[in-house]
């Protein structure tokens, strides 16, 4: 598999974390590709003869799609030469780009082209029809301009400052010490959060969290393995081997493992 990462156009850099690419052109080719816990959503344009599934609900899945926070271990599964596109969103992106509750996705994903109001088809065949990789992103892009500029609700500012604290300390930060730096109410910053990310405070602090340490452990041996639930805050190497286990499916150990193959 081919992966390339994309520079983001600076006018959609407020929505937008990254842009990801992925492909592959042999045609015995099984790929199951793990999605992780991260907290960002993310639409995702894809083309494969028989399409990507999602698993473990084996549910396949529209060429243009936007998935919604990974809480469980799932993944994309596809059989054949394929191409696929991510946008990866900020965490706030899809209540306000598309008015949807993000609770409904967490762990699932809502058909783009189920949409009526921005002219969905249209990019849908352009996309089908372009072959060139940095075109069928500029028309993505095109697609994101449009969802901005007909976007109806207004994000919470006090939101976002929260993200971006949790996201500074690494999501190494109580409750407590993210309200002492916001002017909410705890019942209100929850309720808030749920609202526009689809996760608590707290879930969205132990993603990050758990993120952090799976890119420490991505660049350390074996040997190091203590030492990234220490330094990725966690209390200890039990809790670090639970709250890995839990968001992959798999110990650090068997991860490294895999990696190493």
């Amino acid at each position: 598999m081919k992966s390339i990462e994309f520079v983001v156009p600076k006018h959609l850099e407020p929505f937008i974390n990254c842009i990801m690419v992925g492909e592959s052109k042999d045609t015995t080719a099984h790929k199951n590709i793990p999605l992780y816990a991260d907290g960002y959503p993310g639409i995702m344009f894809q083309q494969a003869e028989n399409g990507f599934y999602l698993l473990p609900k084996n549910k396949k899945l529209s060429e243009l799609f936007l998935y919604g926070q990974t809480l469980d271990p799932i993944s994309l599964d596809v059989k054949g030469p394929y191409r696929f596109i991510v946008f990866q969103l900020y965490p706030f992106a899809s209540k306000y780009l598309l008015g949807i509750d993000p609770r409904v996705l967490n762990d699932d994903c809502f058909d783009l082209l189920q949409l009526e109001h921005i002219g969905i088809e249209a990019f849908h065949r352009s996309l089908k029809d372009e072959k060139e990789l940095e075109e069928q992103i500029n028309i993505i892009s095109d697609l994101m301009l449009i969802l901005i500029e007909s976007h109806q609700i207004t994000p919470d500012d006090r939101i976002q400052k929260a993200i971006n604290i949790i996201l500074q300390h690494e999501g190494q930060i109580t409750v407590n010490q993210l309200l002492e730096q916001l002017p909410i109410t705890e019942r209100t910053l929850e309720r808030n959060f749920l609202t526009e990310i689809g996760l608590t405070p707290k879930q969205f602090a132990k993603i990050v969290q758990f993120q952090c340490s799976l890119h420490k452990l991505n660049r350390a041996n074996f040997n190091k393995l203590v030492e990234v639930g220490i330094d990725s805050g966690f209390s200890d190497q039990s809790h670090f081997i639970r709250t890995f286990k839990k968001y992959t499916g798999q110990t650090p150990s068997y991860y490294l493992n895999q990696m190493a193959k």
